[in-house]
Order: structure tokens, then sequence, then C-alpha cells
């Protein structure tokens, strides 16, 4: 496999200390793309943009931008006055703030990266790399990539660092307003089946238990009509879940199933049980057995 390439290079910067360091793309997303074709022929569509006052195809140097302030009316914006607000072009990770790692709520995380130094700045990286471990603080700070401007945070991760570029305060969407008065009064002894429902589920997290279902579903149905076989899809079942009368036998039916479910309170399948052969030989005889009146 091909060496990974940096998507960005800069420097991270925090006083008077400048760290040459590389950018990497930490997640892939893995999505099946579909293509509109045509149904008679399978040709690839292409759209097209098409002025509806004068019902034809606008050829792309008639095109501008324009905002609109109020309905169906728009200011029109040039693309050197767009460039003009953009961001200036940087090379530094600016470092202004170090800040406790739970003060900040996950809902601000964005998309993560992986921070590598240079090869001439592996010790002035460890350096930062072991003050915020020892400090159990992340590094906020903002960084212009391909030409926009972003709110980060730097976590240090195992050998390497974390970059997470972040949800500006004012795209955070409140929740409190979605939630009005005063909000119901749970019980004792609601609280102490609750937490032990918690509890049996509970478990360390391991990222290869769960799976894209629909995607591997996808990419199975469309390996096997690739090779010509015939797809009979059958009928769909949805499982409802059965009507509980009150909260307090939901919660004790839950607990049931998953003490059932579970092995040791893990939350994992219990494995099922070893049969000696010999069983199973006794078994079958019994079974063939004629019935005695």
């Amino acid at each position: 496999m091909a060496a990974a390439r940096p998507l960005w290079s800069g420097a991270i910067s925090f006083g008077l200390v400048s760290i040459p360091i590389r950018l990497y793309t930490a997640v892939r997303e893995q999505r099946v793309a579909f293509h509109m074709l045509h149904d008679q022929d399978h040709v690839r569509l292409r759209r097209k943009l098409i002025c509806p006052a004068e019902d034809r195809e606008i050829h792309p140097e008639h095109i501008v931008k324009g905002y609109e302030f109020e309905k169906d009316r728009y200011v029109i914006i040039r693309p050197d006055e767009i460039d003009a607000c953009g961001p200036k072009s940087s090379k530094a990770i600016e470092i202004t703030d170090f800040v406790d790692l739970d003060d900040i709520d996950p809902i601000y995380f964005d998309r993560p990266y992986y921070v590598l130094p240079q090869n001439t700045a592996v010790k002035p990286f460890r350096l930062l790399l072991d003050a915020m471990t020892e400090s159990k603080k992340v590094g906020i700070s903002k960084l212009v990539m391909h030409d926009k401007e972003y709110l980060a945070a730097l976590r240090p991760m195992g050998n390497i660092i974390c970059l997470h570029t972040m949800h500006f305060g004012q795209e955070v969407v409140p929740a409190e307003h979605l939630l009005p008065g005063e909000p119901p009064k749970v019980g004792p002894r609601e609280l102490a089946v609750a937490q032990q429902l918690v509890e049996s589920l509970a478990g360390k997290f391991e990222p290869d238990r769960y799976h894209d279902e629909y995607k591997e579903c996808l990419l199975k149905l469309i390996e096997r009509k690739a090779h010509g076989e015939e797809i009979v899809s059958p009928p769909q079942t949805q499982n409802r879940p059965a009507h509980v009368g009150n909260l307090m036998a939901a919660l004790e039916a839950s607990l049931a199933e998953a003490k059932s479910r579970s092995e040791g309170g893990n939350g994992r399948q219990t494995p099922p049980r070893k049969t000696h052969p010999g069983h199973k030989a006794a078994v079958r005889k019994r079974k063939s057995a004629p019935h005695k009146a």
C-alpha cells in the first residue's frame, strides 16, 4: 500500500514555538454512490441549468451568484467581492487557548485529522504532545485550509495529535427551546431499574462490533446483480415493540430481556452450549425408537 499523502502542511505555533507539521485524513467515509441513468439505454444523464423565464439552457459564462435577502429579490455578488472577504492564506495553526477536553461538548466537533511532525520537528512536536497529555488539556486554534477558515481543537492521541475541525458557536442550535416547561420528575424505583438496565448493557466501546448493515447489504446486492443473479426480494416484515402499559413495566421487561441476552452483564450474546457428539446420537436414537403403548 502506498504511503498516505498529507492533505495540508504548515506549522503549529504556541507562544514563540513553531512546529512544522503535516495533516492527514483520519476518516474516509464509505458510501455507495449511484448514478442517474436513462431507463431506455442506461446512458448516464447530465444535469443542465435552465432559465425558466426563457425555457432554455444557460451557458456558465452567463451565471452569476446572488443572495436572496427577500422573497424573489437578490443581491448580486461578484467573485472578486467574495474573494475580498475570504480568509488570508496561512500555513499556521496558532493555538490561542488550552482548555479541558470535558469542557467541549461533542456537538462542536466536525471532522478529525491526524497531525504528524515534519522530520525536522520531531522533538518539539513530542514536547507539545507530552505537555498536553500531562496537563490533560487540548489546544484551541484556527486554521485556513482550502480557502476556508476553521475553528479547531488539537488533542493528544497516543503518539500523534488529532485535530478536530469544529462548528462555531453560532452554528450550534440551542436545544433549550425544544423542551419548554419543567421536566417531569422520575421516581427513585424507576431510576434504580433504569440504572440496572444501563449496567446490564455496559461494556467497552469496540468499533469493529458495529457495521453499516445497509451499505453491506447494498454491496452484496450489487455484486450478485453484476454476476447476473436474478434477485427476488422477500416481503419486508417490521418488528414492532410489544405494547407496554407503563414506564416501569417497560423498564423491567427491557432489563429481563437484556439479562437473558447478555453474559456477565457486558451486553454480548451468550455463546451456544457445546453438545457432546454421543449426546446428539442418543437423542436421534430416542426420536427414531417406536412408541410403546
